[in-house]
């Protein structure tokens, strides 16, 4: 098994507090984008559940959602109550979260963030998230991540899916 790197250790630490037992596989090709964490894991594109950081208004909202997904923003804003919505900056994710875009977890943040899984994910008892790296991802039940995460269940994916 291949060490793991420094953040997916500690993701595996925060986790843990959380009460999530998770075991990340590292992919040295990368896992940034939902196809290529698809195509390492062997799964569905659509059991990916890929964290996106938004900024909702001046604060920061993590949607969980679906590989084959994206984030609709007039919907985000209607769930959030605020406006406008757009993705964060690299800089503003890394801030808010603690976490490198393309390996953002869905919990252990560095600061308070509000966390939302779009329904999308609910085709799938078991996903894939991304462990603190653009490298690593673990597979984990849906209903364990979205109840460590403290997410809202909401509907803000776009109607169509995408590739």
């Amino acid at each position: 098994m291949q060490e793991l790197p420094a953040a997916t250790v500690r993701f595996v630490e925060l986790a843990a507090d959380a009460g999530l037992d998770v075991r990340p596989m590292v992919f040295p090709d990368g896992t940034k984008t939902s196809a290529d964490a698809a195509e390492a894991a062997g799964c569905e594109l659509s059991a990916i559940a890929k964290s996106i950081v938004m900024m909702a208004g001046d604060e920061p909202v993590v949607v969980m959602i679906s590989g084959d997904r994206r984030v609709d923003p007039s919907r985000l804003a209607a769930a959030t109550g605020r406006t406008p919505v757009r993705r964060a900056t690299l800089d503003e994710a890394r801030t808010h979260t603690g976490w490198a875009a393309g390996g953002t977890p869905a919990l252990g943040f560095v600061n308070p963030v509000e966390v939302l899984a779009d329904r999308s994910l609910q085709r799938h008892d078991e996903v894939w998230s991304a462990a603190g790296t653009p490298t690593t991802i673990y597979p984990v039940p849906l209903d364990d991540l979205v109840r460590v995460a403290r997410a809202r269940w909401v509907d803000v994916a776009q109607e169509e899916s995408t590739t």
